[in-house]
Parts: C-alpha cells; structure tokens; sequence
C-alpha cells in the first residue's frame, strides 16, 4: 500500500492510529464502576501540559489499524465501548460507530471537543480546554461536561463551559490527579455551595486498575 493509498483509507476512518485497547472498569465521571472496553486513538494538538497519556499525542507512534479489526475485537469483550485519546475526533469516526451500532453495541466517546462532532454516540463526554475550545455543536449534544480543576482558575472556566451545554448536560468537576490533594478539598466546598456539580474522581487511579 502506498502511502497516498493509506492516507485516503485514515482520511475516510477506514484506518486508525490505535494507541493501545483494553477491558477494564470506566473509572470517571457519569459511568464510573461500568465495566467497558476502551479503544484509545492517537494524535492530539491540544497539549494539556498536565495531561497522563503524552505518547498519545503523536499520530505518528501508533499503527494505522483497520476499523473493522478494532471492531471486531472490541465486541468480544463488552456492550460498552469507549472511544478515547489523544482526542479521537482529529479523525472521523463515522466508520468506527456505524461499525459498532451494527453490532448492536453502545458507544461512548470521551473528548475536548476541539474537532468537528462525527459518528453515531450514545454517550458525550465533553471536557474542554482552555488551548482549544470546544466547536459551537458539540456544546448542545454533550450528555456529560468533566471539567478538570488544576488551580482556582479552573472553576471560572467550568462555569463558563456549563453556561454553554444543554439543560441535560450532567456536570462534573475533576481534579487533576498531580494536584488532587490540594485541590479535592476546593472542589468539595465548592459542590456543596454549586449543587448543580458532582465530583468526579479517577477511581481507576485508586483502584490501580487501567
């Protein structure tokens, strides 16, 4: 295959760049303690300076594999499949979802929302970020905004992020795990005075699971 020839499959999501693929339990936000298979796609820009999966940020580092394969091994294993990064929607993700709608399965995504919205979701999870806002669309269909607080800055930009959603839209403050000592204290006074907000935590992390 030429690389032209592979491009034209990546540009039509037909092929994607899978960092690494597992089963294990959601550990974060509205679903957490669901079991859950995660496909993670490399190739992010956004460049979270405090982001855990750094060498998903290269596209580069993780083989074009073909959607049908990810698919096919995805369904062995759950009902719930969560798409992750990197930030997935650098690619379309029509192909991928379609794939797994056809197999009757549910389909989440976790993003930044910095890229246009494609593919069939069942399940949005939204967390902007400052270096790259969310596109106007995605503000509107988000089922879920994880907002992630690193300093006492982060909740201004969260409101600002909540006044954006829906009316649906299940809100979550996160702290950032470097910081979590420092900041779950800040983050719980500030649910109990902003009901609206629950606390996230990444109860993977404790659990030292995936």
């Amino acid at each position: 295959m030429t690389r032209s020839e592979r491009q034209e499959l990546i540009d039509k999501g037909l092929l994607l760049p899978l960092m690494e693929e597992f089963y294990t339990i959601q550990g974060e936000g509205y679903h957490k303690g669901t079991a859950a298979y995660f496909v993670r796609i490399g190739g992010c820009d956004v460049g979270c300076h405090w982001c855990d999966v750094k060498e998903s940020w290269l596209a580069e580092l993780h083989p074009p594999t073909e959607t049908h394969k990810i698919v096919e091994n995805a369904v062995k294993y759950s009902d719930t499949i969560v798409v992750t990064g990197g930030e997935p929607l650098t690619w379309d993700m029509t192909e991928l979802t379609n794939q797994l709608k056809a197999k009757g399965v549910q389909t989440h995504i976790e993003t930044s929302g910095a890229y246009k919205l494609t593919g069939t979701w069942d399940w949005i999870c939204l967390s902007p970020k400052k270096l790259k806002l969310p596109t106007e669309e995605i503000y509107t269909k988000a089922h879920e905004l994880k907002m992630i607080i690193y300093n006492k800055s982060d909740f201004k930009f969260a409101e600002e992020q909540a006044a954006k959603v829906n009316s649906h839209c299940k809100l979550f403050l996160q702290p950032e795990w470097s910081k979590r000592d420092k900041v779950v204290p800040e983050i719980v006074d500030y649910v109990m005075a902003n009901p609206k907000w629950k606390v996230s935590l990444q109860t993977h992390k404790y659990l030292n699971i995936p």
